[in-house]
């Protein structure tokens, strides 16, 4: 076991991550996930920063906040909110003025976590492989299509249904678009959709399901971290099953794919 007092020491709300993680070996691959993927997250952060390219400042931000909701950070999730926020405002005097406020949180974060997953003497470092082999070789094998660029929701809904369906996923919505241009052949019961993505977001994947009379054929609900109710509101005037709303836990996660996957049903698919 590793040293949990590391974390909540440090201000990580460890008591509400694991009522959405499940058990603490997920939550610590989970760890693993979002160390591979921060070096990289923070230089992208503040390349967008530094070229006032506000829109994908706040697409990065915006993941950075869904991240640190799921493991706790409190701090370093309030601080990329207010940044999401006002860069969508394109309030650049804001995003320059508090930058180093949210980049010095995120690396005390980084140097807590990797303190903490260090600190069990059977630590191997290793995170365990994702199966991102994605070739469906039986066609009538039901088949989840899930769209976001986090690798924390793809592993969470692999872990929780790659033993009943196989699982496509998609880090953003072009991505997601070519799979569905092949759902017959991946036989698509399921689609579950995050709304603020790089490059091609949420809404470009409904308005082409929409052109291409896919909702009859493929349910989707969306999972989102977004807290505007105009977003949301704009998502329902597509005929999608639900919208569940990040940080979730299993048993919603469960809920909400069955839903989807019932209206598939009820539609007599």
């Amino acid at each position: 076991m590793k040293d949990q007092s590391i974390l909540v020491n440090n201000g990580v709300d460890l008591q509400k991550s694991l009522e959405l993680f499940g058990d603490i070996n997920m939550y610590d691959d989970s760890l693993g996930d979002f160390m591979a993927e921060i070096e990289n997250k923070l230089y992208k952060i503040s390349h967008f920063k530094e070229m006032n390219d506000m829109d994908n400042y706040a697409i990065l931000v915006h993941s950075l906040k869904s991240d640190a909701r799921y493991f706790g950070f409190t701090l370093l999730a309030d601080l990329s909110y207010a940044h999401e926020l006002e860069s969508k405002a394109n309030n650049t005097i804001f995003v320059n003025e508090n930058y180093n406020a949210l980049i010095n949180e995120a690396n005390r974060i980084v140097n807590v976590v990797r303190e903490y997953l260090k600190s069990s003497s059977n630590q191997s470092g290793d995170v365990p492989n994702i199966n991102e082999t994605q070739t469906i070789n039986e066609t009538h094998t039901p088949t989840i299509l899930v769209a976001d660029d986090s690798e924390i929701i793809i592993k969470i809904v692999e872990k929780a249904f790659s033993n009943k369906y196989n699982i496509l996923t998609a880090k953003d919505g072009q991505e997601a678009i070519n799979y569905l241009k092949e759902c017959n052949q991946y036989n698509i019961v399921g689609f579950l959709l995050d709304l603020n993505m790089p490059k091609v977001d949420g809404f470009k994947v409904l308005e082409y399901m929409e052109e291409n009379n896919l909702f009859s054929k493929v349910p989707v609900s969306i999972i989102t971290g977004t807290d505007s109710v105009e977003i949301n509101l704009n998502a329902f005037k597509f005929p999608i099953v639900d919208i569940l709303r990040k940080p979730f836990t299993e048993s919603a996660l469960n809920n909400i794919l069955e839903r989807t996957i019932n209206h598939r049903s009820n539609i007599g698919m």
